[in-house]
This record gives structure tokens, C-alpha cells and sequence, in this order.
């Protein structure tokens, strides 16, 4: 989408004139980039024209508040008096990003919110949904055989490894791209990726490569080269079993230090 129509859609949406719905658009940007995990934000900017992207990319940790708190940032950040036209500026702005933005980004994104949110983001619309994926549903036996084989361990050792990868894994992303992630795994590997999810509460949140690698030795109980190569060993094999895109919508939530990791085997 152009920036020409972003803003006019803004406009229509709102009832603005063309400088008050640039300025309504850049105040819900920067506080949605707040709101959200870093990675949802350079996510979402890919879908924004090029002028917005950095509006909304913001690295930090998502912070944690409710939709009236997002309105009264909103309304300081446009300089409006009242809460209610923050969130008539607010419901326009998520309008055009609806338009914008693919479904499953935006389910991503709003993982990632409170309920309070809907009236704002979806206002009257329904939920997004994303299609099942194309590939049938691999076994856990499968993927834990394929762990097993690649990382040198026995059928336990391997199915601890993948638990505590899979565990920790979701504790970093976001809790949209966990449930992504799930809709291609078997049920069998859900619960270790709802463990990480509980324990971020869906948000995703920084961690440097070694502390990432740290906590799956302390979760499988083997030390830190250990755990390294048996990352590995479950990252090529989700590459073997999941989509390219989803791989690819883990990898951007993850900092550049990771791609050892990540790279094809």
C-alpha cells in the first residue's frame, strides 16, 4: 500500500484533513510499537509504505498497558483534548493497517494485545483467520527420530531435547508466531511451546544467543556445548517438517547472532 493511500484512507476513516491524519497515523504508530514485541514490529512494517516503517519499528521490549492507556498516549502524541476522538483517530489508523497488513501478520499482532483492543483494532470486524498449511501434519515420532539422528542421542535424550528447544524457543518469540508454529507441529509438541508462551505471556522478549542456549541446557539438564548442538539438531529438523515462511517469520523475530542456529544443515 502507497502512503498516499494509507493516509487517505485515514482521512476517509476519520474524518480528517490530510495533516491531522498524518499526524493521527505516526501517534498510533509509535505507541502500537510500543505495545508490541520488536520483532512484531519490523513483522508489520514490512507490509507499511516506507515512510511509516520506521514510525513503527521500536526494538525494545513491548510494554505492558491497557487500550486506555494506548488512547491517552494516542491523544498526547496527536495533541487531541478528548479520549474519544483519540480512539476515532485510533480505530482509523488500525482500519487502513487491516487493509495493509495480511491476516496472519495481523493476528500475530493482535496475540499480542488484550481483548480491550478489539474495539479498537478490529471495530466491528471479524477476527482474521490464516488457512491451514497446504502439508499434512508431521508425526511427533518423526520429528523426534529425525532429532534423535541428527543430534547422536536415543529416543528420551531426543525427545528431551526437542521439549526444551521447543520450550524455550516460545519463551523468546512472540505468541502469535507460537501458535503459527503449532498449527504445523503435531499436539504431542504443543505443550512444551504453551510452557515458553505461559512464561513470556506471549510476548516476545530479548535474549542474547548464549543466555538462549543457557536455558535449554538448564531445562534438558546438559551443559551449554551440549544444548548448542542439539538446537541445531531441532532447528534443521522444524526446516525439514514447517514452511519456509513460517521459518522465516521465526527468523525475523531473532537477532542476527542466531543464524548459526538457523542455517540450513
Amino acid at each position: 500500500m502507497s502512503y498516499d493511500r494509507f493516509i487517505d484512507r485515514v482521512q476517509r476513516e476519520a474524518g480528517l484533513g490530510r495533516r491531522e491524519a498524518e499526524r493521527a497515523t505516526v501517534a498510533v504508530l509509535q505507541t502500537l510499537g510500543e505495545r508490541i514485541s520488536g520483532g512484531e514490529t519490523r513483522d508489520l512494517a514490512r507490509y507499511l509504505p516506507g515512510l511509516l516503517q520506521p514510525v513503527l519499528i521500536d526494538d525494545r521490549d513491548a510494554q505492558r498497558f491497557d487500550a486506555d492507556e494506548f488512547l491517552r498516549r494516542v491523544s498526547e502524541r496527536a495533541a487531541v483534548k478528548t479520549l474519544a476522538t483519540a480512539e476515532r483517530h485510533a480505530r482509523a489508523v488500525f482500519s487502513a493497517l487491516r487493509e495493509a497488513v495480511h491476516p496472519k501478520e495481523l493476528r500475530d499482532m493482535m496475540s499480542e494485545l488484550p481483548k480491550d483492543f478489539d474495539r479498537l483494532v478490529m471495530d466491528g470486524v471479524a477476527s482474521p483467520t490464516v488457512a491451514p498449511p497446504d502439508r499434512p501434519v508431521p508425526t511427533a515420532e518423526a520429528i523426534v527420530e529425525r532429532v534423535a539422528e541428527r543430534a547422536g542421542l536415543d529416543r528420551d535424550q531426543a525427545q528431551a531435547a526437542t521439549d526444551a528447544v521447543l520450550e524455550t524457543l516460545a519463551d523468546r518469540i512472540s505468541g502469535g508466531e507460537v501458535d503459527d508454529l503449532e498449527e504445523q507441529l503435531p499436539p504431542e509438541l504443543h505443550p512444551p511451546l504453551e510452557r515458553g508462551k505461559a512464561e513470556s505471556n506471549g510476548a516476545a522478549r530479548r535474549m542474547p544467543l548464549d543466555e538462549f542456549i543457557r536455558a535449554i541446557a538448564e531445562r534438558e539438564g546438559v551443559t551449554p556445548d551440549e544444548a548448542r548442538e542439539h538446537a541445531r539438531a531441532v532447528f534443521a529438523t522444524l526446516r525439514e517438517f514447517v514452511d519456509d515462511k513460517e521459518i522465516g517469520d521465526i527468523a525475523a523475530q531473532l537477532p542476527d547472532d542466531y543464524r548459526a542456529l538457523l542455517a540450513r544443515p
